[in-house]
C-alpha cells in the first residue's frame, strides 16, 4: 500500500463574502492551482485536485476527487473535525460517477484544516485522500479610532487593531520618523500597540498624528491608518493676587485675575458661598470669564471667592480672599450732665474693620487719654474694649466742664465725634469787691455777679427785709443772666451800711454780704521829684496817695508857678500816670511844684511844694546823625532833634571832603530841617563829614560821620533800580497820558476835531451879529470884524502851539487875512 500524498493549500480570505459575490467560482483571476496524486494500491488511483481561488474580496475552495480506475463508487467528504460534511447554504457537493466535488464559500479562518475525501467501492472497501487547507488572510484594520484621546500624565495605549494571515509586520511612525519597536509589542492577530513616549505617562508635546502601519512581506502587501493623539490637559490656574483689602462705602471696585491654562481650552466660573456668580451690575465677569470685578463694595462683599475651571480633563479650583475694610465710625456718644462733687461716666463706641481703637481728648487742657490711662489727680480713667471706651470722672469740678473728643482710629482711617460735660452746681460769687464807697446825692451801682447750673434766682436784702425788685425811692434793682445790680442814692447816714445778694437754684443757695461807706477825696501824693531840667522843659514824677477816698481817682493835677509870682499854673497827667512833663519854662528860672490827687467826690490835699531851677541859655549839643543812602549820586544824612541849649537851632554847618583830599566843601542847612543830602559825590569814594549845630549862644561840639559812595551801576540799574513800583508805574500813566495829547493835537491840526479843538471853538469863537443890529453898518467896519476874527483865532491856535511845545511849522499868513482884500468876502 502506498502512502497518499499530501497535498497543502492555502487559501486567501477576507471573510466577507456576499451572496452576490458567488459568481467567481470560475473567475479567469485563479492565483493558482495544485495537482496531486496519490496511487491507491493496484485498483487504481485516487486523484484529488484542490483549485485556490484568489479573489477579492470574496473567496471559495474547490475540492475535486475522483477515481482513476475502479468501479464506481461512493465519495464522502470530511472536515477538519472529522465530522463528515453535508451541503448546505455555504457548502456545495457534487458527485458524478467516480468523481466529486467540494465547494467552501465565504472561506473564513475557521475552514482551515485537514480535509479527507474517502472513497468506498462496491466491496466496501475504502480509500481515503488528504488535503491541507491553510486560508491567507488580507490584511484588515479592525478597530482604529481617530482620533484616540488621553489625559496627561496617565499612561496611553493608542490602538491600532490589524489582522492578517500570516501576521503582519507593524511599524509606528510619528512626525515622518519611526518609532523604535521598544515603544510597542505586537500580538498574533491582533495589535494592540502601546505607545508611551515619555515612558508610562504622556505629555501634550507628544500630541500629534500617528501612523500605524502593516505590512505582510511574503506577499508585499501593506497598508496604513493615521490616528490623531489627542493629549487633554487638565486645567492649571494662575492666580496674581491672593487677596486683596479694600474699603467699604467709597464706591471701590476690585478685580480678581484667575488665569486658567489646559487643553481644550478650560471653562472658568466664579463662586461665592456655594453658588455660581451670575453678571449683574454688581458682579462683571471678563475676558472669558478669567477676571471678576465686584462693584460698590460693601462690608458684607468681604470673603474667600472660588474661581473653578474645568474641561475634559478634570477640573481644579483656586479660593482667592476680599478682605474689607471699614472706616471707623462712632455710633454712641451722648452730651452727659453731672452735678459737682458726683461721679460721672462718659461712653463711646465705635464699629470698624478692624476694630478702632478709642481714645478720649479733654479740649480744656489738651489732654489725652487711651485705654488705662489716669490723669494726675487720679479723677479722670479711661477704659475700654471690644470697640466700647468709657471715661470715668470722680469728683467732678468746674475744670471739667466742656467738650470732651472721642476719636477711634484704625489703620484705615479715624472718626472723631465731640460731646459736652454740663456741670450743674451752686451758685458761685464771682468776685471780692464787697466795699463800695459813695456820698450824699450820688448814686453807686452795686453789682452782684454770679456763676452757677442751673441758672440762679437773685434777690436783695438790707436789714433782712427784701429789696423789692421794682425798688423803693433811692434804690433800683436791675437783673442780667447771673448779675443783679443795686442802685443806691444815698440821701442820709442811713442808707450807708451792710447789704446782702442771695443766690439760689436746685442745686443750692449762697448770700454775700456787700458794704456801702461813705466816700472821701484822696489823699495827698508824696515823694515829688524832678528830673531831666532843661532850659525850658522838666519832668515832674511822684508816688500815688495812701488812700484814694473810696473812689477811684480819675487823675492827678500839677500845680506849678514863678517863685517871683503868684500866678500858678496848672497841668492834668494823662489818666492816672504819675508822670508828667512841664514845658514852655523860662530859662534859668526858679519853679514851685506840688501835686493833688482827684476823685469822683473831689480834689485832695495837695503835696508838699518843691522847688527847682531851670537851667541858662547854652550852645546846643553835638548833634546826632544817621546815615542814609541817597539816589544816584547823593547821599542823605538824617539829623536828629537834640538839646537846642535852651534857644532854637538857627542852622547846620555841614563840611565834607573825600578821604584823599585836604580842602572841605561846606553847606549850610536850615535849623528846621531834619536832613542833609550830599550831591553830587564820586562814586567808589570814601568821605569825611562833620555837623556843627548852630544857635544865637554858639555852635556845638561837630559830630564826624564816614560813609563810602557805592561802585557806578550800569544804566539798567541806574534806570530801574532805585524806582519803586509806584515810581514805574507812574511812569507808565505819564507815558500814556503824553502820547493821548499828542494824538489829540495831531487831529486838532490834521481833521480839525478832537478834544482840543472844542475847547477853542468855545474859548476862541465869537457870536456873529443878531439880526435885531443895524443893518445899515459900514462895509469897512465889517471887513474889519471879519479880519479881526482871523486874528484872534490865529492868536489862539498860536497859544495852544506854545502852551504844549510842539514845532509845527508856521501857518503861512496868508491864511488868516481876508481873501482878495474884500472885507465882505
Amino acid at each position: 500500500m502506498v502512502t497518499p500524498w499530501l497535498f497543502q493549500t492555502r487559501i486567501l480570505t477576507d471573510n466577507k463574502c456576499r451572496a452576490s459575490d458567488l459568481h467567481v467560482v470560475n473567475s479567469t483571476r485563479m492565483s493558482f492551482v495544485y495537482l496531486g496524486a496519490c496511487l491507491w494500491g493496484e485498483k487504481g488511483v485516487l486523484i484529488l485536485v484542490m483549485l485556490s481561488h484568489y479573489a477579492s474580496p470574496c473567496k471559495m475552495v474547490d475540492f475535486v476527487a475522483h477515481l482513476a480506475i475502479g468501479e464506481p463508487v461512493s465519495l464522502d467528504w470530511y472536515n477538519p473535525q472529522g465530522e463528515r460534511i453535508v451541503a448546505s447554504q455555504r457548502v456545495a457537493l457534487h458527485t458524478e460517477g467516480v468523481r466529486s466535488r467540494l465547494t467552501l464559500y465565504n472561506a473564513n479562518i475557521e475552514d482551515a484544516g485537514i480535509y479527507r475525501c474517502q472513497a468506498t467501492d462496491a466491496e466496501g472497501q475504502s480509500q481515503e485522500a488528504t488535503v491541507v487547507l491553510e486560508i491567507y488572510q488580507k490584511l484588515t484594520f479592525r478597530e482604529v479610532k481617530s482620533p484616540q484621546e488621553f489625559r496627561q500624565a496617565e499612561r496611553a495605549e493608542v490602538v491600532c487593531d490589524v489582522t492578517s494571515s500570516p501576521v503582519p509586520v507593524v511599524t509606528w511612525f510619528y512626525n515622518n520618523m519611526e518609532i523604535p519597536p521598544e515603544h510597542h509589542s505586537p500580538t498574533f492577530l491582533s495589535i494592540k500597540s502601546s505607545l508611551s513616549p515619555e515612558g508610562d505617562n504622556i505629555s501634550h508635546s507628544d500630541e500629534g498624528v500617528y501612523r500605524c502601519e502593516a505590512r505582510v512581506e511574503a506577499r508585499g502587501e501593506i497598508d496604513f491608518r493615521d490616528i490623531i493623539v489627542v493629549v487633554n490637559v487638565p486645567p492649571v490656574l494662575s492666580v496674581p493676587q491672593q487677596s486683596f483689602n479694600v474699603t467699604a462705602d467709597y464706591q471701590e471696585s476690585v478685580t480678581f485675575t484667575c488665569r486658567a491654562y489646559g487643553s481644550p481650552e478650560p471653562n472658568v466660573t466664579w463662586h461665592r458661598k456655594g453658588v455660581e456668580l451670575q453678571e449683574s451690575e454688581q458682579y462683571v465677569v471678563r475676558a472669558r470669564g478669567t477676571t471678576l470685578t465686584v462693584r460698590n463694595i460693601r462690608r458684607d462683599d468681604g470673603g474667600p471667592y472660588t474661581c473653578k475651571a474645568s474641561n475634559k480633563a478634570g477640573e481644579t479650583e483656586h479660593e482667592l480672599f476680599l478682605k474689607v475694610f471699614v472706616p471707623p465710625h462712632i455710633t454712641k456718644l451722648r452730651n452727659v450732665t453731672a452735678v459737682e462733687g458726683s461721679a460721672a461716666v462718659i461712653s463711646c463706641k465705635a464699629e470698624g474693620e478692624p476694630l478702632p481703637e478709642i481714645s478720649w481728648r479733654r479740649a480744656s487742657d489738651g489732654h489725652s487719654f487711651t485705654d488705662g490711662d489716669k490723669s494726675h489727680d487720679g479723677r479722670v480713667e479711661a477704659r475700654g474694649r471690644h470697640g466700647e471706651s468709657m471715661l470715668t470722672i470722680v469728683g467732678v469740678a468746674l475744670s471739667d466742664w466742656g467738650r470732651f473728643d472721642c476719636e477711634a482710629l484704625s489703620r484705615i482711617g479715624g472718626h472723631q465725634k465731640s460731646m459736652y460735660l454740663d456741670i450743674e452746681y451752686a451758685p458761685k460769687f464771682q468776685t471780692n469787691h464787697t466795699i463800695f464807697y459813695s456820698w450824699e446825692g450820688n448814686p453807686v451801682n452795686i453789682s452782684c455777679d454770679v456763676m452757677s447750673n442751673p441758672p440762679a434766682t437773685m434777690l436783695w436784702r438790707r436789714d433782712k427785709l427784701t429789696i423789692p425788685t421794682e425798688g423803693t425811692g433811692n434804690m433800683r434793682v436791675y437783673s442780667a443772666t447771673g448779675r443783679s445790680l443795686l442802685e443806691v442814692t444815698p440821701m442820709s447816714d442811713r442808707d450807708f451800711g451792710r447789704y446782702n445778694c442771695t443766690a439760689r437754684n436746685n442745686i443750692g443757695m449762697r448770700f454775700q454780704e456787700f458794704i456801702l461807706a461813705q466816700a472821701d477825696v484822696p489823699s495827698n501824693p508824696y515823694s515829688v521829684r524832678l528830673s531831666a531840667v532843661a532850659q525850658r522843659v522838666t519832668t515832674v514824677s511822684f508816688m500815688k496817695p495812701d488812700s484814694h477816698g473810696g473812689v477811684p481817682i480819675s487823675h492827678y493835677l500839677v500845680r506849678y508857678k514863678d517863685s517871683g509870682t503868684h500866678d500858678w499854673r496848672d497841668v492834668k497827667s494823662q489818666g492816672t500816670q504819675t508822670l508828667v512833663q512841664l514845658s514852655n519854662l523860662e530859662p534859668n528860672t526858679t519853679y514851685e511844684v506840688r501835686v493833688a490827687a482827684v476823685n469822683g467826690k473831689g480834689q485832695g490835699e495837695f503835696s508838699r511844694t518843691e522847688t527847682f531851677q531851670t537851667l541858662p541859655i547854652r550852645e546846643p549839643s553835638p548833634p546826632a546823625v544817621n546815615g542814609q543812602r541817597g539816589v544816584g549820586k547823593a547821599y542823605r544824612l538824617g539829623l536828629v532833634k537834640q538839646d537846642d541849649g535852651g534857644m532854637p537851632i538857627l542852622e547846620y554847618i555841614v563840611k565834607y571832603k573825600t578821604d584823599k583830599e585836604e580842602q572841605w566843601m561846606t553847606k549850610l542847612v536850615p535849623g528846621a530841617n531834619d536832613f542833609v543830602l550830599l550831591q553830587p559825590l564820586q562814586w567808589n569814594t570814601q568821605y569825611e563829614v562833620e555837623i556843627t549845630a548852630r544857635n544865637i549862644k554858639g555852635l556845638s561840639e561837630p559830630t564826624i560821620v564816614h560813609f563810602s559812595m557805592p561802585h557806578k551801576p550800569d544804566i539798567t540799574d541806574s534806570l530801574f533800580s532805585e524806582l519803586g513800583l509806584g515810581a514805574v508805574v507812574g511812569l507808565a500813566v505819564a507815558g500814556l497820558l503824553l502820547l493821548l495829547v499828542v494824538v489829540d493835537v495831531s487831529c486838532f491840526f490834521l481833521r480839525q476835531c478832537g478834544l482840543l479843538m472844542c475847547i477853542t471853538r468855545k474859548l476862541c469863537s465869537k457870536k456873529t451879529a443878531t439880526s435885531g443890529k443895524n443893518k445899515e453898518m459900514e462895509e469897512g467896519k465889517a471887513a474889519y470884524l471879519h479880519v479881526h476874527y482871523f486874528i484872534k483865532k490865529k492868536i489862539c491856535f498860536q497859544l495852544i502851539q506854545s502852551s504844549f511845545h510842539l514845532n509845527q511849522p508856521k501857518m503861512h499868513s496868508d491864511l488868516w487875512k481876508p481873501q482878495g482884500g474884500d472885507a465882505n468876502s
